[in-house]
């Protein structure tokens, strides 16, 4: 493990000696690429990184990071993740997850890691399919979806990883995707830098078993009409001639045109600041193809931490003075049993 001084690593630093066993193509290469890049650029030594991952094809992920890792057990990632951090808070702590791993038998561990807001960087990659285990329906599939345990088509309604994010109240819920690098850079520079639990959805392409999933929004003859990029503080755009808008018709959003008596201020705006997640809720209920897909940061706020939570107690307790186990145990009613 290197002990180098942080202020000279660069993204090599974080390769490991293992190789890459992902499927030629797959989304999975970018987004390991952009995790290198930007860890240099947070200011700590490799040895105060540590990557959890679960089961599946992004569980593979700390096998390719110079850091420390563990690949735990399947759904759990969260949980081990929430010991690391408790038990060493000045780690800079990463899940790393799919749609299938972190939403079916661990969407529990999941949800209360979020609501817990302990300093974690949650990147689940979704890619609407079990990929590692050959092409099952995932529980982000769509609704009719034909794959080997569903050839009839998926009865099950899909889960909504922002959706279920934001409901946790989430500080920091974000969506990006593995093509667009730039983007995924920025979003995990962002989450990186918050204080809380950050929550990244990042669409993610298998090229094997679900090619074109997300095709939609990153064909470049498309994805202006069917993504939205939101800014805080700027009115929801979108379109190739960004001639598009988001506007509020009671509680429901709705397409307008720009243009004639519709102008940019009668638009919905981005608050990523508001305390309250009714906003941020709203933009994850819309969806392709009814509406253009919100991509970016959703909500970014301030709220108490349980790993800072939990250090104050534990400081005030010592603060009270050295114990003794039996007195603990002896304090209160006691009784004996013949």
């Amino acid at each position: 493990m290197s002990t180098q001084g942080f202020n000279v690593l660069k993204a090599k630093d974080f390769a490991s000696d293992q190789d890459i066993r992902w499927c030629p193509g797959c989304g999975d290469y970018s987004i390991l690429a952009q995790t290198k890049k930007i860890l240099p650029e947070l200011g700590l030594p490799v040895e105060k990184f540590v990557f959890v991952s679960g089961i599946g094809c992004s569980s593979r992920f700390p096998y390719y990071l110079n850091t420390y890792g563990v690949h735990s057990i399947h759904g759990r990632a969260p949980a081990i993740a929430t010991g690391v951090k408790v038990g060493n808070p000045d780690l800079s702590v990463w899940v790393v997850t799919g749609d299938g791993d972190g939403l079916s038998i661990g969407g529990n561990h999941l949800i209360h890691a979020i609501r817990r807001n302990l300093d974690i960087n949650i990147l689940l990659f979704n890619n609407r399919i079990y990929g590692l285990t050959k092409g099952q329906y995932s529980p982000t599939s769509e609704l009719g979806k034909r794959t080997k345990s569903s050839p009839f088509g998926s009865v099950d309604n899909p889960i909504h990883p922002i959706s279920i994010a934001i409901g946790a109240e989430a500080t920091f819920v974000a969506r990006t995707m593995d093509v667009n690098v730039k983007h995924l850079g920025e979003t995990l520079r962002r989450a990186a830098a918050h204080q809380g639990t950050a929550f990244v959805e990042i669409y993610q392409n298998c090229n094997v078993f679900n090619d074109g999933a997300f095709e939609y929004a990153s064909d470049k003859e498309v994805k202006a009409e069917n993504t939205l990029y939101l800014e805080h503080g700027k009115p929801l755009i979108f379109g190739k001639d960004r001639e598009k808008g988001i506007r509020l018709h009671g509680m429901n959003p709705e397409i307008v045109k720009l243009g004639g008596d519709i102008k940019e201020d009668d638009l919905l705006f981005h608050d990523e600041k508001a305390p309250e997640p009714s906003l941020a809720y709203l933009l994850s209920r819309m969806r392709h193809p009814e509406f253009p897909e919100p991509m970016g940061v959703y909500r970014c706020v301030d709220a108490p931490r349980f790993d800072t939570e939990m250090l104050n107690q534990i400081q005030a307790a010592r603060a009270k003075g050295p114990g003794r186990l039996e007195d603990l145990l002896n304090e209160g009613d006691t009784w004996v049993v013949d």
